[in-house]
């Protein structure tokens, strides 16, 4: 206060708009490490005989047995890993990481012939198959290496789920949307797989800047995108990554697309 009158510091408007242009692109790098992880780790099938192969060469860090996939290989609106699901017994599926990082799964109902040498229970697996593995786990003293063999799909579903928080939040509580509804936005984001709905969001309605707004749409509000339009875009949009993942898969195999219940 200087005689009365209230001093305000004055921030240049060009501050905001790189503040937000920051913003911006810390969603986009966030999102591209999620994928660059979750491709990395994401389990890719093998034979029953490189399973056996990496356990005898001890080139398992950890292991796990399941009998499905949790997720499987079908699209999801965010990141998220890929579990294993357990029953009463150990197996058919066997999957184990390796130390790059790498997580590979094999099916051993592949394999129904093993000797039993007496090391383990046989009663505790569901086959053959399963048996052998376990054996060469014990011979190999690899037993204590049971565990997640996804270390990082905790960190890659908390990176999914702070990228929806800063949208939602963004979305629900920012400026409102110019090309597009509220409701829009959301439908799309929560159903387009793998959060393709908000980097469309993020290009297309330009969030904490000024967009530039189509004369057509000037003074009509009420022709923007509406949340029906969104939902069905985003169901569309899971439709057709999911046929093209599962082309993809066929031509390049797991290497390159890896789907974990293919």
């Amino acid at each position: 206060m200087h005689g009365g009158v209230r001093v305000v510091p004055v921030v240049p408007a060009g501050w905001t708009g790189r503040w937000w242009g920051v913003l911006r692109l810390a969603l986009v790098l966030l999102w591209l490490l999620a994928a660059a992880v979750s491709w990395w780790t994401a389990p890719r099938k093998q034979s029953y005989e490189q399973a056996r192969a990496d356990v005898t060469a001890g080139h398992v860090t950890a292991y796990q047995w399941g009998d499905s996939w949790a997720t499987g290989g079908s699209p999801r609106p965010w990141f998220g890993a890929s579990g294993l699901r357990a029953s009463s017994t150990l197996g058919p599926l066997f999957a184990w990481r390796t130390p790059e990082g790498r997580v590979y799964w094999t099916d051993t109902d592949s394999f129904d012939q093993a000797t039993t040498t007496g090391a383990v229970d046989p009663g505790n697996y569901s086959g053959p198959g399963a048996v052998g593995i376990a054996q060469d786990l014990r011979a190999g003293g690899l037993e204590q290496r049971a565990g997640e063999v996804r270390p990082l799909g905790v960190a890659v579903t908390g990176i999914g789920l702070v990228v929806a928080a800063v949208f939602l939040g963004v979305v629900v509580a920012g400026p409102a949307p110019v090309l597009g509804t509220r409701w829009f936005w959301f439908w799309l984001a929560s159903t387009a797989p793998y959060g393709l709905g908000m980097l469309f969001w993020l290009s297309r309605d330009h969030p904490w800047s000024r967009p530039v707004v189509p004369a057509a749409m000037l003074g009509d509000r009420e022709r923007r995108d509406r949340g029906i339009l969104g939902l069905g875009l985003g169901i569309l949009a899971t439709i057709l990554i999911s046929l093209l993942l599962l082309t993809l898969h066929e031509a390049l195999g797991d290497r390159w697309v890896p789907l974990p219940d293919a």
